[in-house]
């Protein structure tokens, strides 16, 4: 029994040093990737009639199978304060020189920024150039889910209440609809787990409408249908979760 048990061992032995050597440095692996990113975007279509240059931050989750295919879920959260036509927001209730009595009747301090959120599903494939193993490279994933943006009325002391709590629907043409997205970039995932990040272009088009049944600034009801485009270059730090194997390895 002895001797069975001692030459199953032998048997085993090269199995067993192929799986312990399996690393991300000589080998495609199976890997989830936890990130955070940055994207500075810059608007299109009918979404730069309204907003400028703005800023995205948010985070994701995917993984990347050992045949280099990617697939994973990320949110963003949108900001900036380049509104476009801002003097007309408000034109019907604000004096001639532009300004807005509050209840104290002095001038209520206020001012516009853009706010905005994104959801997006997305899948790819990695394509291992220019990298230092097989599991870095080009990435080109295509993606759909969600976007939101509006005009943020950001008013501190609350002072005026023409654009207070519900009033403020009435002029922050929130809109919002199914999007697609488009990455195009490059993934380096570090032989020693310590440097892991990508860097790319990303194109997201949304298909919107009104969320606010009525404007109170144009005096009508809300209605239309609108194409969103947002280009943006895009960064984000990862931090990789998978089991590395050791350096060397001894027998005897």
């Amino acid at each position: 029994m002895k001797t069975r048990f001692s030459l199953l061992i032998l048997l085993l032995l090269p199995f067993t040093n192929l799986l312990a050597q399996k690393s991300i440095k000589d080998s495609l692996i199976f890997t989830n990737l936890i990130y955070g990113h940055y994207a500075m975007q810059f608007p299109g279509g009918d979404m730069a009639d309204r907003f400028g240059m703005n800023s995205q931050i948010g985070a994701g989750y995917m993984f990347k199978t050992a045949s280099n295919w990617v697939f994973g879920i990320e949110g963003g959260f949108m900001f900036g304060n380049e509104i476009n036509n801002e003097e007309s927001i408000l034109s019907l209730i604000e004096t001639e020189d532009g300004n807005l009595i509050d209840m104290e009747g002095i001038y209520a301090d206020y001012n516009f920024n853009e706010r905005g959120y994104s959801a997006i599903i997305k899948a790819g494939k990695l394509f291992p150039v220019f990298g230092p193993n097989r599991n870095s490279g080009v990435m080109v994933t295509l993606g759909g889910g969600y976007l939101q943006h509006k005009i943020y009325i950001e008013h501190k002391n609350k002072t005026a209440p023409q654009i207070t709590d519900d009033y403020l629907k009435g002029y922050d043409d929130l809109k919002s609809g199914f999007a697609t997205n488009l990455f195009l970039g490059y993934l380096y995932l570090g032989n020693t787990n310590k440097i892991n990040f990508f860097a790319g272009v990303d194109l997201t088009m949304a298909f919107t409408t009104h969320v606010r049944p009525y404007s109170f600034n144009q005096m009508q009801y809300n209605s239309g249908q609108y194409t969103d485009v947002l280009t943006g270059l895009k960064v984000g730090w990862i931090i990789p979760v998978y089991r590395r194997a050791p350096k060397e390895y001894y027998f005897y």
